[in-house]
């Protein structure tokens, strides 16, 4: 997949069939609308286009009203949504960068300048509550009015529904609406599952592994083996509200042939300085069960890891001095390997499957 920051470069493709939207999580609903928007490329014989924003628009508007209640909990870092995007079969991404210029771009100038000089759209595909340009002006009925004059056709894919966890089979119940708000509130709730239902796959977060201060080394090393204490690896998030926060049961994919169990913390580490060596930001701090004999003590710094949050043990705690620290972790990592050999592991496991197979009760 070709990614381009904004839309004035000559690798573009000079005609595609494109979509707009922010893509938090990438979900089913996402994966649905994009498989149609391959779909129609091909019989057009263009590429796949994604206009995606960062920031994220409420983020922008959140900076400029000094209210940062107003910004949305972040699901994913722009790495990840790129990701996905790629999984996904898309061909070419431009991220557009949110400004005051853009945030006060009229709906008719959005579609002459980007929609049509800028993308060379040919076919767009919405969804069911898209709205653009400033104060959200412009709507479907606005942008199906212009496609005759501009010389694209429009779409629009209606909200995609799962069954509800409860229903019966065979049932034709009310299904369960899937949103980046729906995953959103599933995260705040610690609802792992519910959030893979959603998402379509566990929820994961990926990025290289920075240095920290290495405290964790020094915590328990007498009683740890190897006397490495609880080494961790920190993944920066890149936002400063992720959905999720908390100690989690965890998967490691990418230090060696199979995911490494874990245990990790995502969020600010109230028991630590915040003047850390990461300044205080977001992190997802991972301890492995096992480590990679063949990784030795500094093996993983730099590599690409992606972190599966599986299962939340509990929120954030502030312990009152190390020791205290040195116990929590503890606790936690023997939690953690009492998740991984319940019965209830292997049935959230299943999910890398039940997730992505589409079921006849899901519907558009």
């Amino acid at each position: 997949m070709k990614i381009f920051r904004g839309f004035h470069h000559p690798g573009i493709a000079r005609a595609c069939a494109l979509t707009i939207g922010n893509f938090d999580g990438v979900h089913r609903g996402h994966q649905a609308m994009l498989a149609l928007l391959n779909s129609e490329a091909a019989q057009r014989g263009v590429e796949s286009c994604v206009l995606t924003f960062e920031p994220h628009p409420r983020d922008y508007f959140a900076g400029v009203h000094r209210k940062p209640d107003l910004a949305p909990a972040r699901i994913g870092t722009l790495r990840d949504k790129l990701t996905e995007l790629n999984r996904c079969g898309v061909q070419q991404t431009i991220v557009l960068p949110f400004d005051a210029r853009l945030a006060a771009q009229s709906p008719q100038a959005f579609i002459d300048e980007v929609l049509v000089r800028g993308l060379g759209a040919r076919y767009v595909l919405v969804g069911d509550d898209f709205r653009f340009g400033a104060q959200r002006a412009g709507d479907y009925a606005m942008l199906d009015a212009a496609g005759p004059a501009h010389g694209f056709d429009v779409a629009r894919i209606n909200s995609y529904e799962i069954s509800a966890p409860q229903a019966r089979p065979g049932s034709s119940g009310p299904g369960l609406r899937v949103s980046s708000s729906a995953v959103r509130q599933a995260l705040a709730a610690g609802d792992m599952q519910g959030a893979a239902r959603l998402l379509g796959r566990p929820y994961a977060i990926s990025g290289h592994v920075v240095h920290g201060r290495k405290l964790g080394r020094a915590l328990g090393a007498s009683s740890v083996a190897a006397g490495d204490g609880f080494r961790t690896l920190n993944l920066r998030f890149a936002h400063w509200k992720p959905a999720a926060s908390g100690i989690f049961a965890v998967l490691v994919h990418g230090l060696s042939n199979a995911p490494l169990p874990g245990v990790a913390n995502l969020g600010v580490r109230p028991s630590l300085d915040p003047h850390d060596v990461n300044g205080g930001r977001v992190l997802l701090e991972t301890h492995c069960l096992t480590w990679p004999a063949d990784l030795g003590p500094e093996g993983a710094y730099g590599k690409i890891v992606r972190v599966e949050l599986l299962h939340k043990l509990h929120d954030e705690l502030k312990y009152d001095g190390l020791d205290a620290l040195t116990a929590g972790i503890a606790k936690d990592c023997a939690d953690a390997r009492a998740y991984f050999a319940s019965a209830h592991a292997l049935t959230l496991t299943s999910l890398h499957t039940e997730t992505r197979r589409q079921t006849t009760r899901d519907r558009i």
